[in-house]
């Protein structure tokens, strides 16, 4: 059963560009999606609009049979935690006030603007750290800490939030190999064992075929792949990436950036 569904979604911004035309999905609650494309070709702008913070032009989204819209907005982003690509975490503050920010759509804003926190999210951040395998660094200030450190820190505080659903902007783009496939496979512990839906945006071929269910490919703000990684097949990527030689699908497969 879908958990998340969109139909007909287009988003043309102002200045004419149609970043996303006609697409139309079903994404099961549990599920790991990888989506691919080159730059350009809508992947970030897909995320942004499944969360509202993009809204749609035209079509429907619904989250767990509700309608994303303006008047639910803030209703459905407490369910969506976001992983972002160069991390987001406020470098000054320790790691574990920064994973308690996850709580701040579940405090009332004169405590988020001090960030008083109770001592039951206290413990819920206490338990995303231990997920990720960091709660000895807990009060160490985030920018001692390493890159894949740092991205872990913000899947703890995505986990913080308790959400239904996981997006991720390219989350490991800025990691070196090692640390990308970490963040990876604790992504889909994440997804297998919680159940927390996670659609990512990777621009590593390899790794959207070994650790996500399902890839959804992006060209020109349209659909032109969706099915299990198995099925990705030269010259579907060949497709994706409008590539002319082997050379340049090995570059596309390391490097590919989206907007």
């Amino acid at each position: 059963m879908s958990y998340i569904t969109l139909r007909a979604v287009h988003k043309t911004y102002p200045n004419g560009f149609n970043a996303l035309n006609n697409i139309s999905l079903d994404i099961a609650a549990g599920e790991f999606v990888a989506v691919l494309g080159s730059s350009g070709s809508g992947k970030s702008t897909l995320l942004r609009t499944i969360n509202g913070l993009d809204p749609a032009t035209d079509g429907v989204i619904t989250i767990g049979g509700h309608i994303v819209n303006k008047n639910n907005y803030q209703k459905i982003r407490a369910q969506i935690g976001m992983i972002f690509q160069h991390f987001n975490l406020v470098d000054r503050l320790n790691v574990m006030t920064n994973v308690l920010t996850g709580r701040l759509a579940n405090r009332h804003w004169l405590s988020s603007l001090f960030y008083l926190f109770p001592k039951c999210d206290y413990q819920i951040a206490a338990d995303a750290l231990t997920e990720v395998s960091l709660l000895e660094k807990a009060w160490n200030r985030a920018d001692t800490l390493s890159g894949g450190q740092q991205q872990r820190v913000g899947i703890a505080r995505a986990l913080a939030q308790q959400p239904k659903i996981i997006l991720a902007d390219e989350p490991v783009a800025s990691l070196d190999p090692k640390s990308s496939e970490e963040v990876l496979i604790l992504l889909k512990k994440i997804c297998v064992e919680k159940g927390i839906t996670i659609i990512a945006n990777l621009h590593q071929v390899d790794f959207a075929m070994q650790y996500a269910d399902r890839i959804i490919a992006l060209k020109a703000g349209q659909l032109i792949f969706d099915d299990k990684p198995s099925l990705m097949d030269k010259t579907t990527m060949n497709d994706i990436y409008n590539l002319v030689n082997e050379e340049t699908e090995h570059d596309a497969k390391l490097a590919v950036a989206d907007i």
